[in-house]
């Protein structure tokens, strides 16, 4: 069963809270595609030196307006909850951080659905995506699947088992499903596929935190 207020009960992206967080993801998407181009360019000194004058000043303008203690204020930055604000800035999957893969999660009766199409910056071995990248892929797809129990809980152990090498620029699937769930214990499995194949499956141990754990939590993101 999923939250109907979760941003992950569908395939298609959820709108923006506000033209803030618009913004943010186009500028996010932007930053995305440069550092895309950047690992790939074929670019001169002189062209790339132009480009690092030009981030450094984009850079120094952002800082100037940095969060007070690491907190977002009431200007249409802050998201309505914690798992808005996963999605907007999660490092994995999150719209507005620039790190994020391009992954896409949602769940349904079925189980766990994913989708990504890793470019050259995910490369590890060549024409293949680093193994540390899938790694990261089954624990945020699985982090968020784990919501199917109704008490998800943080990540305790994650076992990765490399079948073939993940291609990059390829279209991949991801399905998840939950094994068990007992106690603080909720054990969730994976497999990517590229073109059919299964390249990677996943087994991740996840463990449920305590209400007042989970209030504390809220409370510092508020």
């Amino acid at each position: 069963m999923t939250d109907s207020h979760s941003p992950y009960d569908s395939p298609e992206w959820k709108a923006p809270e506000s033209p803030v967080w618009a913004a943010r993801r186009r500028a996010a998407e932007s930053a995305r595609k440069m550092i895309e181009n950047l690992v790939i360019c074929t670019a001169s000194e002189d062209t790339l030196n132009q480009l690092a004058d030009q981030l450094e000043a984009a850079a120094d303008k952002l800082a100037e307006t940095l969060l007070t203690k690491g907190r977002f204020d009431g200007s249409g930055i802050k998201a309505r909850t914690f798992n808005d604000r996963g999605y907007e800035l999660g490092p994995v999957e999150g719209r507005s951080n620039p790190l994020a893969a391009p992954l896409t999660t949602w769940i349904d009766k079925k189980g766990v659905h994913g989708r990504a199409n890793m470019g050259w910056r995910y490369e590890g071995p060549p024409h293949t995506v680093h193994g540390g990248h899938v790694a990261a892929l089954f624990d945020q797809f699985l982090g968020v699947g784990q919501k199917i129990t109704g008490t998800p809980g943080v990540t305790g152990e994650l076992t990765v088992r490399y079948h073939k090498l993940t291609p990059l620029n390829t279209d991949l699937e991801l399905f998840g499903w939950l094994e068990e769930s007992k106690g603080r214990k909720i054990i969730m499995s994976a497999e990517i596929r590229a073109n059919g194949v299964v390249t990677a499956s996943c087994k991740g141990l996840f463990i449920r935190l305590s209400q007042e754990s989970v209030e504390k939590i809220h409370k510092q993101t508020m």
